[in-house]
């Protein structure tokens, strides 16, 4: 195995979400030639229905992170962000992204074209600390920018009150306000709505979808995640609900023809924290053994339900959900929500991805491989590695491991068959 390899996908509607990538990134590219707005913006938030609402273009710079590393582009956006102090222990996204607005943004020669500057910035004041230093550092590379600052409690979900629903729908309400002011455009509330609506949809088809992987054999793998891009930047459009119909209706004949990933599945695995952006390749290696990575973790983050019949509450309360439900997690959530996708999920072994670029959806890894031993015999590997940084992966070491693991979830189905 190579440091680098892209997966095999099986899924026709999946091999279209390359043209989806291509058309988002030359929408970003043009958008100022065209006198659209742009604001960048983190991701996992309720501000992208608001966004196309309005006809404006957004941007995400922690998405644009996995994209520089799946085309390898991060290694030389590393190499200026160290250069310029930032240690290779922070993490990946901060890493690569202050490297590409410091260099690349104007020179770079990829395929999808540059990202454009910003016109204006929302700087998160909530989710993980990474994401608020990324846009604290993007505040000063562009000062002409304008900035909103928002603003939101950190709470888990089950500790979610009706005060920080309010407070939330000050902000978003604070927010509408402070687009109109920039960008001189007037908030359509049909429009919103019909948005909300449209991201609701979209939730709806991307649970479904998959709870497809519940099948056995599974109708698709892990290394299909790409889908997921529809789910990061085209909430709230018609391009989104369009292509997830089109993946469920291929899932659905796929089970009915009982097709699975690989023509003989044995075991089903599960992979913990977020996948190897450079080497999406690395699921398909579990297959020369007949196994199929059918559940992860990182799928779960991108479906919050959403009430169209009251657009803002809804953005409100997306807000303060879509970061609890990866990163901001108690470690008891955490470990549940794994036990009841390992049942649901019909899991003979988990692969804990001990990530250097995300140490908070890293920690109790030892603490849920010990239960997941101890409630439901299921045994468990950890490799070492990082969702962004090649250097931090070790293909001899993860071939040693996974082949070992392999082997004996092998003999133990044989042993229980």
């Amino acid at each position: 195995m190579d440091k680098k390899s892209k997966s095999t996908k099986r899924l026709q509607a999946a091999k279209e979400i390359n043209r989806i990538v291509f058309e988002y990134y030359m929408e970003c590219s043009q958008a100022k030639a065209k006198g659209i707005p742009v604001g960048w913006m983190p991701p996992m938030n309720g501000a992208i229905e608001i966004f196309y609402a309005m006809g404006l273009q957004p941007v995400f710079p922690e998405n644009w992170s996995p994209v520089c590393a799946a085309f390898g582009l991060a290694p030389q956006n590393f190499e200026i962000s160290e250069n310029m102090g930032y240690s290779i222990d922070l993490c990946g996204y901060l890493r690569n992204i202050i490297g590409y607005v410091h260099g690349p943004i104007e020179t770079s020669q990829c395929i999808l074209g540059n990202l454009p500057v910003p016109d204006f910035l929302l700087s998160p004041g909530g989710g993980c600390v990474p994401v608020m230093k990324i846009f604290h550092a993007l505040e000063r590379r562009f000062p002409d920018a304008a900035v909103f600052r928002a603003d939101l409690p950190q709470v888990a979900l089950n500790d979610i009150q009706p005060h920080h629903i309010q407070y939330a729908v000050q902000e978003i309400q604070r927010l509408i306000s402070f687009i109109e002011e920039t960008t001189g455009r007037k908030m359509d509330y049909d429009k919103l709505e019909e948005a909300v609506a449209l991201s609701d949809k979209a939730c709806a088809l991307w649970d479904e979808i998959m709870s497809y992987r519940r099948y056995i054999p599974t109708p698709f793998s892990a290394a299909e995640i790409g889908i997921m891009f529809v789910m990061v930047t085209r909430q709230g459009t018609r391009i989104a609900v369009d292509f997830l119909e089109k993946v469920l209706d291929e899932l659905k004949d796929r089970v009915a023809r009982k097709q699975g990933v690989i023509p003989e599945e044995k075991i089903r695995l599960f992979w913990d924290n977020i996948p190897l952006w450079y080497n999406l390749g690395l699921f398909n290696y579990f297959e020369e053994m007949n196994g199929v990575v059918v559940a992860e973790t990182y799928s779960t983050a991108w479906s919050i339900r959403l009430d169209a019949r009251d657009p803002i509450k809804a953005l409100a309360l997306k807000s303060l959900k879509s970061y609890p439900l990866v990163s901001c997690v108690s470690m008891d959530n955490r470990m549940d929500s794994i036990v009841k996708a390992c049942k649901e999920y019909s899991i003979d072994g988990v692969i804990f991805h001990r990530n250097k670029s995300c140490l908070p959806i890293t920690l109790g890894q030892m603490d849920i491989k010990r239960r997941l031993e101890e409630q439901l015999q299921i045994p468990s590997i950890i490799i070492d590695a990082d969702h962004m940084d090649e250097r931090n992966f070790f293909p001899a070491q993860f071939r040693n491991r996974a082949d070992a693991f392999m082997e004996m979830l092998l003999a133990k189905r044989k042993a229980t068959s």
